[in-house]
């Protein structure tokens, strides 16, 4: 999983977004990674994914609030699936609150 840091053109469909991942990301759009960007106002996020047939891309646009995102200057970020799912619902995933530890065992 690849996160386009910084902003994109939310027009951009799957051939520019494509070409993105391969000049921007320096990586293959076929590999089988899913690529994120995010747009301006932050509310909106684009998945491209190479499924072994053709690409799937995957469009959100939040009701409130914003995707977390890193600025341009950290160029590309690498997550986890599990990082990619709490993207995907809006959850800040480079810092989520996973709780308080249990005060006592037993």
């Amino acid at each position: 999983m690849y996160l386009a840091c910084g902003v994109t053109d939310m027009r951009k469909g799957i051939s520019g977004l494509a070409m993105l991942a391969q000049t921007v990301l320096r990586q293959k759009p076929a590999s089988g990674s899913v690529f994120a960007f995010r747009g301006r106002r932050g509310d909106r996020l684009k998945l491209l994914y190479w499924d072994g047939q053709g690409f799937c891309l995957y469009y959100k646009i939040l009701e409130r609030g914003r995707f977390p995102w890193p600025s341009a200057a950290d160029g590309t970020t690498r997550l986890t699936s599990a990082q990619l799912a709490m993207l995907w619902e809006g959850i800040d995933w480079a810092r989520p609150n996973w709780g308080a530890p249990p005060a006592r065992a037993g």
